[in-house]
């Protein structure tokens, strides 16, 4: 167990800083051309000629039996196209022809190349039927979930949640998940609308989960209310913390004795243990309780007039988190703090 640093806020030196708010959002990538081909997107196609069609449809013959030159174009149109895992799409006369990463003009190209050993002058259009690489899969808080296709390839992460019918509850509790390339990135909905810097740009094959987190922090000791309590807003002060858990007990809190436990990450990426401790009977600590931002899973503990004493501090810490603890802490300021 690691040992645990008291800090005395005594002045805003001793204030820790708000949660880290991303200062970009994902990495940027070149959009890339919303008609690319490949593995699972199904497409039309269809082939005009003129003159004896391919599949030997013509409706025009000779006394004789055999076909003759019809001026009028014909549309063949095929059966919708799959493309498979390898990138081929399979074209009737021509056998297997590679399109995988071709844009749509590049597939009408290459099908007409295919066909012309058969056919004098065959034009070919292909179109989506279902576009599955240009598409994000959208799931979670969302009114509708499921896959959808990115149209422009200049749509932010925003637009796909609005696009998918909006968020359900409210964007405080609420954390946006994206999975791009085998990375996670994570946003608070709030960071998005407080933050437009943050609202990247989607891009094909993403993974969006909107995951419902609500923060909260805990009320422990005597206080007007031992609860659970969800922040009402996006952030919110040491100050809004205990007016909401009601101040310290009238009859046997002690307001002298306010602690916030936290676990917090050093510069080395190790989690260790912090006790805040701030003595609201001085009239500076109500300005600094205002500057003082809480945290998702803080613990606020009101203690009583015993556990205002340093000596009974340690002792409740030790109970709360190990009878064996190492407390760590500039013991003589709480001391002279009191004198």
């Amino acid at each position: 167990m690691p040992a645990i640093d008291i800090v005395e806020v005594a002045d805003a030196s001793a204030l820790p800083i708000a949660e880290l708010v991303p200062s970009a959002g994902l990495p940027e990538l070149p959009a890339p051309p919303t008609d690319v081909v490949g593995p699972g997107d199904v497409l039309s196609i269809s082939i005009y000629e003129a003159g004896v069609t391919l599949f030997g449809n013509s409706t025009r013959a000779s006394s004789s039996g055999a076909a003759t030159f019809d001026p009028t174009a014909k549309e063949q149109v095929l059966p919708p196209t799959r493309v498979d895992d390898d990138g081929y799409i399979a074209i009737p006369y021509a056998g297997r022809v590679h399109v995988l990463g071709r844009t749509v003009a590049e597939v009408q190209q290459l099908v007409r190349q295919s066909l012309r050993r058969f056919s004098q002058n065959p034009q070919v259009i292909v179109t989506f039927r279902e576009a599955i690489t240009n598409s994000v899969i959208v799931s979670g808080e969302v009114s509708r979930p499921g896959r959808l296709v990115l149209q422009t390839n200049h749509e932010s992460l925003s637009d796909v949640i609005a696009l998918a019918g909006g968020y359900k509850g409210s964007s405080k509790d609420l954390i946006l998940r994206v999975m791009r390339r085998g990375q996670i990135f994570d946003f608070r909905m709030s960071q998005l609308v407080e933050n437009p810097a943050l609202d990247g740009r989607a891009y094909p094959g993403d993974r969006f989960i909107l995951i419902n987190s609500p923060r909260s922090f805990s009320v422990l000791g005597a206080s007007g209310r031992v609860d659970q309590l969800a922040f009402n807003r996006s952030s919110i002060s040491l100050a809004e913390a205990i007016a909401t858990a009601g101040g310290a007990n009238p009859n046997y809190g002690d307001a002298a004795a306010i602690f916030v436990f936290r676990h917090v990450i050093d510069e080395n990426g190790q989690t260790r243990p912090v006790v805040y401790h701030i003595n609201m009977m001085i009239g500076d600590a109500y300005l600094l309780a205002q500057n003082f931002p809480m945290r998702d899973k803080d613990v606020l503990y009101f203690g009583n007039a015993k556990a205002n004493q340093p000596t009974k501090l340690i002792q409740l810490i030790s109970q709360l988190f190990s009878p064996i603890l190492t407390v760590t802490s500039a013991v003589q300021t709480v001391q002279n703090s009191r004198n």
